[in-house]
This record gives structure tokens, C-alpha cells and sequence, in this order.
């Protein structure tokens, strides 16, 4: 009974831990000598995640549902946790982060919002789902969670979410004003009304066929590989850029998912398409903790090879599941 129990909640697991890994250690801000920080942060990214996989699952919403409360998340972690959308200076790191594309009337830079919100949408959790669940193909739809383990997730997720305010504050004292803060708000309900709204439209509606899994994967690794590429310095041509390829991807998955055939290997394509741009983008990046030289990319190395693994086993099992 145990190990059944077990088993039942063994993917909720995985998204809980997944999630952060490649939030963090995928992207390259964490080398895995950090790993003990992924006990830390794995309320946040992987309590978020799970909650918004399994509150989509239960109300039989689907994909945009899940992007749609994915931007809620980012809003609130972005805005309200760290508050880096309204910070000039965020921990006294001197990263500038507002400083490209800057709109003074709302005291936040454009670049940032539109990079930083993006990040959490598409990889943090959308693609953290993606992965997971097609690696149970036959429980990918279905609650992985009871109502105990449901309510342990949601409380989890909201002291995670309240002690990362407190470090932030007091680390760094700073302090979004009122009225950023009450635009925030009012975006991340309008978010979740709207993500409740948007209908589930079930995949293979259309009578063309769907796009190969491979065409999906290469979708995926370009368009995410483009967006992390666009240097910063580039301030509101990097916005128009972001905010183009934002939309060249929500229409081709719109139109992909509604074809015969689109099922768990074109979104196991996809996401693990986004996920390989993380993976090969890390070592050009500098770890956030300073660490520099052969440890840090040995580290993007072997993160990405767990990846591929993940990627590997998720493909096996849709083979099976199709045979």
C-alpha cells in the first residue's frame, strides 16, 4: 500500500524538485556544488509549479490555463518576492537591471520585465510540467495529488513564498511603493480570471496532421536559443524582439496542438527543445555566487546531461505508452 502510495505521488515529486533545477541549475545561475540550496528553493519553484499543474489537472482546464497562472507566478515571485521588476539595484549587486528600456512612469525597465517574466512563464514551470508529465503518458492529465497532499503543497508554497519576502527585505531594505504594488495585484488576478476562462482545447481538433516531434524540438531549442541570445544593450529592440517571439510561439503551439496527431512526443518536443537552449546557453553565463573556471562547467556539463536523460527516458516512455 505504500509503495503504492508512493508510486502514485512519485511524479509530483519530480516536478517539485525538477522545477528548481531548471529554474537555477540548468539556466546557470547555481553550479551543483550549491546543490543543498535546491531543499531551499524547491518550496517556491517546485510548491508553485505542482500547485498550478494540479489546480489546472482538477478543474479539467489545459495548456493555456497553465501558461496563464504560469505568468501569474511570475508576477507574483518577480513583483512581490524579490521585487527585482521595481528594484534599481537589486541585493546591492550593481546587474542594472531596470536600466535598458527604462519606463520612468512606472519605475521599472522594459527589457527586464518582459525577459525576467518570460523566463519563469516558459521554463520555471510551464516546460518543468511538460517534462514530468510526459513522463508518466498515462496519468499526464490526471491529479497526482489528494487533497492532503494538495493543501501541504499550497502551504508550503505560500511560507515559501513569504520567507523569501522577508530575506529579500531584509537583505536588501528596499521597498516597492503602493502603488506598484497594487498594479501587480490587480495583474495577477486578472491573470487567474482570465486563465479560468480561456477554454481547454483538446489536441487533434483540426483534420490536418500535427508537425513531427522533432519539428516541435527544434521549434523549441530556436526560438528559446533567440530569446536568451538578444543582448540586453539592445533595450527596446530586445523588447520588440521578445515580444515577437513570445507570440511566433503561442500561435504556432495554438495552431500545432489543434492538428491530428499532436499529443505527449510533440510537447515532450517542445519543451525539451526549451529546456537544451537553457542547457547550452549556461555556459556562456556567469553563475550568480561567483563561481568561475572548470567548476562551474563541469557543472553546466553534467546538468545538462541530467536533462537529456530526463528528456530520453520521457521519449521511451511515449513510445510506450503510443505501442
Amino acid at each position: 500500500m505504500a509503495e503504492s502510495t508512493f508510486r502514485r505521488v512519485l511524479p509530483a515529486i519530480g516536478l517539485f524538485f525538477v522545477a528548481p533545477f531548471i529554474s537555477e541549475y540548468l539556466l546557470g545561475d547555481f553550479p551543483l556544488t550549491k546543490l543543498g540550496l535546491l531543499v531551499i528553493l524547491a518550496p517556491m519553484y517546485g510548491g508553485g509549479a505542482l500547485l498550478i499543474r494540479e489546480v489546472v489537472r482538477r478543474s479539467g482546464k489545459g495548456w493555456p490555463t497553465i501558461l496563464m497562472l504560469a505568468f501569474a507566478y511570475a508576477v507574483i515571485e518577480e513583483a512581490f518576492t524579490t521585487q527585482t521588476l521595481f528594484n534599481p539595484n537589486y541585493l546591492k549587486l550593481n546587474l542594472h537591471l531596470l536600466d535598458p528600456a527604462y519606463i520612468p512612469a512606472l519605475g521599472i525597465g522594459g527589457w527586464w520585465t518582459i525577459f525576467v517574466l518570460t523566463l519563469h512563464t516558459v521554463w520555471s514551470i510551464s516546460t518543468s510540467i511538460a517534462l514530468i508529465e510526459t513522463c508518466v503518458p498515462d496519468r499526464a492529465t490526471t491529479p497526482w495529488l489528494g487533497w492532503p497532499g494538495l493543501t501541504a503543497d499550497s502551504i508550503l508554497f505560500v511560507l515559501a513564498a513569504i520567507a523569501s519576502t522577508r530575506f529579500e527585505i531584509q537583505h536588501d531594505q528596499f521597498l516597492a511603493t503602493k502603488s506598484q504594488f497594487a498594479v501587480s495585484g490587480i495583474v495577477v488576478v486578472l491573470a487567474v480570471v482570465a486563465a479560468f476562462l480561456l477554454p481547454a482545447r483538446p489536441a487533434g481538433t483540426e483534420s490536418s496532421s500535427a508537425p513531427s516531434a522533432w519539428f516541435a524540438g527544434a521549434l523549441g531549442l530556436l526560438a528559446g536559443s533567440l530569446f536568451l541570445m538578444v543582448p540586453r544593450a539592445w533595450a527596446w529592440g530586445a523588447v520588440a524582439i521578445y515580444l515577437a517571439l513570445d507570440l511566433i510561439v503561442i500561435v504556432a503551439f495554438t495552431t500545432m496542438s489543434r492538428r491530428s496527431g499532436w499529443g505527449g512526443t510533440q510537447r515532450l518536443g517542445l519543451a525539451g527543445g526549451a529546456a537544451l537552449a537553457y542547457g547550452w546557453h549556461a555556459f556562456l553565463q556567469n553563475p550568480v555566487d561567483g563561481t568561475t573556471g572548470l567548476t562551474i562547467r563541469a557543472s553546466n556539463a553534467i546538468c545538462l546531461l541530467i536533462v537529456l536523460a530526463l528528456i530520453t527516458f520521457a521519449a521511451r516512455q511515449q513510445a510506450r505508452h503510443t505501442a
